[in-house]
């Protein structure tokens, strides 16, 4: 076994068919409190894709953390074929505060490739970019709906890639949506220096999500599969590969109370039911109808809406013989 094999993270070295946690210094806190940023290395023992793996960029999406520590029970670095890093919490200082931004109110998903003299979300994503991305083939983004939303377990990916739409059907999450960058995006950073990435969603914020949790271990498994690193465990049973290739967002007509008829998930037609929007004095009734045919793929989960809040997220569908694509307008 040569020591050729051996990677270097933050000044520290990885042996083959070893596992190191490594801590990469960030900032302090007012207190002169140093936070890190927590790595898992694992250093297959054969050469090969070096994998990343992260979570909490929005430091109250924790079903990604959750979903990493499953997935690095499972590891054995001496049949890990490339490298493994992971990341479980990116936003340390979201994560503590049980927050979606950091201390200045950045969203740090926003912030990439950053600068090593930027602010502190574009020092964090800076730091990220030099030790993580830069040192690997394929990226996988974990997160979950913004904060009151809940998303169907989906990826969200270029998928008129070829290795990124191979990496996304490998994953086999319920809902595939080709999703073009968002300015700022560590998909973004890591898709112009030409590596592949999906971004998970599945879920809501500051919420555990059994099943969303076991569809990301299994999707993480199947992509290391795929890359040729690491063996399934068990078959998986064959799933349709359903993809979009444009979602939409359906709005609130007015203010009120929004007593939904639908779930995640579930296949609607045009100009069926979704729900209705009433009001506390019997006073207002008004239907809420699906603009065009598709999956239930996000929904808010606050009974309480404005006039124009996204309601629910209705991705259309189309067939793995369907070659156009859309942009989209979905957040990361």
């Amino acid at each position: 076994m040569s020591s050729d094999l051996s990677i270097e993270i933050g000044g520290v070295t990885v042996p083959p068919a070893s596992r190191q946690q490594i801590e990469l210094p960030v900032a302090r806190l007012p207190t002169q409190t140093m936070l890190s940023l927590p790595v898992i290395a694992i250093n297959g023992a054969r050469e090969g894709p070096t994998l990343w793996l992260s979570a909490a960029i929005h430091g109250d999406e924790i079903n990604g953390v959750e979903i990493i520590r499953q997935v690095l029970q499972q590891i054995l670095p001496q049949e890990l074929t490339g490298t493994l890093i992971a990341v479980p919490i990116v936003n340390v200082f979201g994560f503590i505060e049980q927050s979606r931004y950091l201390p200045d109110r950045r969203d740090l998903n926003r912030s990439f490739p950053g600068s090593a003299r930027g602010s502190l979300a574009a020092r964090l994503a800076h730091l990220f970019v030099r030790e993580i991305v830069n040192r690997s083939t394929h990226g996988i983004d974990l997160h979950t709906a913004s904060d009151g939303r809940a998303n169907l377990p989906q990826i969200r990916a270029n998928l008129s890639d070829g290795e990124t739409y191979r990496c996304a059907k490998a994953f086999g999450a319920p809902m595939t949506i080709h999703s073009t960058t968002r300015d700022g995006s560590l998909r973004q950073a890591a898709t112009n220096i030409g590596i592949p990435v999906l971004l998970y969603e599945a879920g809501e914020a500051l919420r555990f999500d059994a099943d969303a949790i076991s569809v990301g271990v299994e999707g993480v498994m199947g992509v290391m599969a795929t890359l040729g690193m690491y063996p399934m465990a068990k078959k998986r049973s064959p799933n349709p590969f359903l993809k979009s290739y444009k979602t939409q967002w359906v709005r609130s007509p007015r203010s009120g109370i929004l007593l939904l008829d639908v779930e995640l998930g579930q296949q609607v037609t045009k100009k069926q039911k979704l729900g209705s929007i009433v009001d506390a004095f019997g006073t207002t009734n008004v239907k809420v109808l699906a603009p065009t045919d598709g999956a239930i793929v996000g929904l808010t989960k606050n009974p309480l809406v404005n006039q124009g809040d996204g309601i629910v997220h209705i991705a259309q569908l189309e067939t793995e013989s369907d070659s156009n694509t859309h942009s989209n307008g979905d957040i990361e």
